[in-house]
């Protein structure tokens, strides 16, 4: 047991065995990281879920001191009478397209299993909606690896630096820094993006004083990546905003040592890249030697598994003497693209996907990821307002804007005790309505739609998560999950929790994990996995 710091003492009395200078610096995080005081990742607090479950308790203890006791309260317990309105029947009419049930998902499961085989067989690969793309991560940790790291996190708008230390008692140390990429960059010539990163890892490698040590690479690079290998990986296309010249078809990892050669001031070796994905997997992997599934539940929606090689047609197993597994990046968002999902896709999808940057491409991930999920709810929101039978009479200007109703107004709403609407007025006093102007009823049905969009979108997770649980046929296995939807959504993680259950049946053993800091530590772990082979087999 490792004693707490107590009232506020940040230094922990842990005995710390390594080579970092001034450990003192360093404090221990609840995961059992170190992470350095000054750095991003130590201020940086996860704004956790909100703190519904106390409220509700106390809510419940009022409610029932307020019933009559005795004989009397057993009555009015049994006879509850019918409230539902005219007008909530309407609603619940209304949405009940969104409505799945058990026998949906069934076949669901069954066609992404189809769709995974498919996308693993060499013949049908060009076809197959779920591409399986191999990663060529043949090996997860087993928690024996040490050393020094450095790993690039590139993803978004900004791309974080972290390095990191391995210890062989399984002590993690680590220290990052966010940059940003400034907009004339990222739709620059590829040259100036690359050149860019280098400048930065040079100053972040510079200011920590490691320029002396040629520290392997990580690179987590969440675009749709083709690889040949470890680290040799072409871009597929670019996404998110990105549209650098030159870079599409190219080696990325060619590109990052080539600009990191041209400044020829730092000894940085890029040993491996990968998908943010198989980040989360390895990063869960190393905590738990059950994980065998990483899934991205955020902005965008991808999960990667351990397959064995012998099923994987798209390589030659002569390749790999001696080897019996390697995770594969699914890229499951674009599941549907061939019309698999038709049977559950309803207008309101239909128009999300029609108005999306992509149409008629990742139909899966529209209907369950974090950046289409507020524009489902919102859909759905104006259609019931044409009928008049939501927000009679309040200001629905805002509401009528494309994009103006955010996923995470979904978490807040849902997040309010039963009966109690105080986020959900906050969330409509944003998008412009007088909360006074709302009657409970309409807060009340708002969060119907919501709670109907959010738990399809979990039910459908959970059937992509069954085909491959079925597909690998192992006992017991852990799901590395990250990603601001299952990271903030109140409901989400129960409601897989039991759907899994009941999909694979009682006996079957799973547990859901959140991934903490996938995509940058899960980067380091890999290239750690790889120099732990490198230094097994120099023995």
């Amino acid at each position: 047991q490792i004693p707490m710091a107590e009232n506020g003492d940040t230094h922990d009395n842990y005995q710390r065995s390594n080579s970092f200078k001034d450990s003192d610096k360093y404090v221990r995080t609840r995961s059992g990281t170190y992470v350095r005081r000054d750095s991003d990742s130590y201020s940086r607090k996860d704004s956790s879920m909100p703190e519904f479950r106390s409220a509700l308790k106390s809510r419940l203890q009022k409610s029932k001191d307020e019933l009559p006791q005795g004989l009397m309260r057993e009555v009015l317990e049994t006879y509850k009478p019918n409230l539902l309105t005219r007008r909530r029947r309407l609603i619940e009419d209304f949405v009940r397209d969104l409505m799945l049930n058990n026998d949906h998902i069934h076949v669901m499961e069954q066609q992404m299993r189809d769709a995974i085989k498919m996308g693993l067989k060499k013949e049908n690969h060009e076809n197959a909606s779920v591409k399986c793309f191999p990663t060529y991560v043949k090996e997860l940790p087993n928690g024996k690896e040490q050393g020094k790291f450095l790993s690039l996190d590139l993803g978004g708008t900004n791309f974080r630096v972290i390095f990191m230390e391995l210890t062989k008692d399984k002590e993690f140390m680590m220290d990052s820094k966010i940059y940003a990429i400034p907009h004339s960059v990222m739709i620059g010539p590829g040259v100036e993006l690359f050149d860019h990163i280098a400048d930065c890892l040079a100053m972040f490698v510079l200011d920590r004083k490691i320029q002396d040590e040629t520290l392997p690479l990580g690179f987590t690079f969440s675009f749709p990546l083709q690889q040949e290998g470890l680290n040799k990986a072409t871009l597929v296309k670019w996404t998110k905003g990105f549209n650098c010249a030159g870079v599409e078809g190219e080696d990325v990892v060619g590109l990052l040592q080539e600009a990191l050669e041209r400044r020829g001031d730092v000894k940085i070796e890029v040993c491996a890249i990968l998908n943010d994905t198989t980040g989360c997997l390895m990063s869960c992997a190393w905590r738990d030697n059950r994980c065998r599934i990483g899934l991205i539940l955020g902005t965008g929606t991808n999960a990667c598994y351990l397959e064995d090689i012998k099923n994987i047609e798209t390589l030659n197993p002569e390749d790999f003497p001696g080897q019996e597994h390697m995770v594969i990046n699914t890229e499951w968002g674009a599941f549907g693209d061939k019309g698999e999902l038709n049977f559950i896709k309803t207008k309101w999808d239909e128009n999300v996907d029609e108005m999306s940057v992509n149409p008629g491409k990742q139909i899966y991930e529209k209907m369950i990821s974090g950046m289409y999920m507020g524009e489902l709810i919102r859909q759905v929101l104006v259609d019931l307002m044409k009928d008049d039978l939501i927000f009679v009479g309040a200001d629905r200007e805002q509401l009528l804007e494309r994009g103006s109703f955010f996923t995470r107004y979904a978490s807040e709403i849902e997040s309010d005790p039963v009966g109690e609407y105080t986020r959900c007025r906050q969330a409509l006093e944003e998008l412009g309505m007088d909360p006074d102007e709302v009657s409970d009823d309409d807060c009340s049905a708002l969060r119907y739609v919501c709670e109907a969009v959010s738990r399809r979108a979990s039910m459908m997770a959970s059937a992509g998560i069954t085909a491959l649980l079925k597909k690998m046929d192992y006992k017991d296995v852990v799901i590395a999950i990250d990603g601001s939807v299952f990271r903030f959504h109140p409901h989400f993680k129960n409601v897989m929790q039991s759907r899994i259950s009941q999909l694979m049946g009682i006996n079957y053993k799973f547990d859901l994990l959140l991934s903490e800091d996938g995509s940058g530590r899960g980067a380091a772990l890999v290239a750690a996995v790889l120099k732990r082979d490198d230094y097994g087999k120099a023995k």
